[in-house]
C-alpha cells in the first residue's frame, strides 16, 4: 500500500499536463488539420467536412486534398505573409534584447531594497489590457499626437512625422508589448549569477567588457534564449498590432489568417495557413532543443 500512493501521485503528476496538452493542444490542432484538407463550401460550417465521423476515416482518407497547402506555396500573398512576418518578428525580438538586457542587468545589479519595485515596474503594464495599451499608441503616434506635437515643441522638427500606419509603428508596438518577457528571464538568470566569478575574472587579468563577454553573457544565455524564444513566437503571429498600427502595406500572417477566415470565410486555407504556421514555430524549437539536449549530454 505504502508503493502505490507514490505511484498514484507520480502517474497525476506527470499524466496530468499530458492530459491538458492532450485536450487543449492536440484536439484542437486535428480539428484544424482535417479542416484543412477540406474544400471551401457557401454553407455553414464553410467548408465541406472531410470526416464526419471517425468509422469514416479510412474510407475517406483517399478524398484528403492537398489543394489548400499548395495554394499557401503558389500565391505569393502567403509566401510574403510569411517571410515578413519572421523578419518582423526576428527584427523585433534583436531590438527587445539590445534594450531589455542592459535593463535587465541593471536591476540585477541594483541594491536588493530596491529590485522588487524595479521588478513591479516591469510587469506593471501587464495590470492594463493588452488591446487598450495599443490603443493608447494610436494617440501617441497619430500627427496630432503626443510625440509629434512634443517633437515639434522642443523644435526638433518643423512640421508632424507620419508614424502611425507605417513599419515603424509595428516595431514600436511590438517591442513596447513584449518587451516585458525578455527582461524576465535575462534578470531571472542575471540576478542568480556569482558575484564573484567576475571579481576572479577581473583578479586573472580581465577588463570589465572581456569579464562581461566571457563570464556574464554565456552564464546568461540560457535566459538569452528563453526570452527570445517568448517574443519571437508570439510577435509571428501577432494580429492586433499589425491591424491598428500598421499600414496597407504591413502584411503579417496574423492579419492574413483573420482575413482568410472572417472576410473570405475560406476555413480551410486559413486552416492550412494556420498548421503550416504552427510546423514553422514548432519543428525548428523541436530540433533546437534536441541539440541543446545532445551538446549538455556529450558535455557530462
Amino acid at each position: 500500500m505504502s508503493t502505490s500512493k507514490p505511484r498514484g501521485g507520480r502517474f497525476l503528476l506527470i499524466g496530468l499536463p499530458y492530459v491538458w496538452m492532450l485536450v487543449f493542444f492536440l484536439v484542437p490542432f486535428l480539428i484544424v488539420a482535417k479542416i484543412s484538407f477540406s474544400s471551401s463550401v457557401i454553407a455553414q460550417p464553410p467548408y465541406e467536412p472531410v470526416i464526419a465521423t471517425i468509422g469514416d476515416f479510412f474510407a475517406k482518407i483517399g478524398e484528403f486534398s492537398p489543394a489548400n497547402y499548395l495554394r499557401l506555396f503558389s500565391e505569393s500573398i502567403y509566401v510574403e505573409s510569411y517571410l515578413s512576418s519572421v523578419w518582423i518578428a526576428a527584427t523585433s525580438t534583436l531590438i527587445m534584447l539590445a534594450i531589455g538586457y542592459p535593463l535587465a542587468y541593471a536591476m540585477a545589479r541594483a541594491p536588493k531594497a530596491w529590485r522588487p519595485t524595479l521588478l513591479m515596474l516591469v510587469i506593471l503594464p501587464f495590470w492594463t489590457s493588452f488591446l487598450i495599451r495599443v490603443y493608447a499608441w494610436i494617440g501617441i503616434l497619430s500627427d496630432e499626437g503626443l510625440l509629434n506635437s512634443l517633437l515639434v515643441g522642443l523644435g526638433v522638427i518643423s512640421e508632424p512625422i507620419t508614424f502611425l500606419a507605417t513599419q515603424r509603428a509595428v516595431y514600436i508596438g511590438i517591442v513596447y508589448s513584449y518587451l516585458p518577457f525578455m527582461v524576465l528571464p535575462l534578470y531571472s538568470s542575471l540576478e542568480k549569477m556569482d558575484d564573484t566569478l567576475i571579481e576572479a575574472a577581473q583578479d586573472l587579468g580581465c577588463t570589465p567588457f572581456q569579464a562581461f563577454w566571457r563570464v556574464t553573457f554565456p552564464l546568461s544565455l540560457p535566459g538569452v534564449i528563453a526570452g527570445s524564444f517568448l517574443v519571437f513566437i508570439p510577435a509571428v503571429g501577432e494580429f492586433v498590432i499589425p491591424d491598428l498600427l500598421g499600414g496597407s502595406d504591413t502584411v503579417m500572417i496574423g492579419k492574413t489568417l483573420w482575413e482568410e477566415f472572417f472576410n473570405n470565410r475560406d476555413w480551410p486555407a486559413a486552416s492550412a495557413v494556420a498548421i503550416v504556421l504552427l510546423m514553422l514555430l514548432v519543428v525548428p524549437i523541436v530540433i533546437f532543443q534536441n541539440a541543446q539536449a545532445k551538446a549538455e549530454g556529450a558535455d557530462r
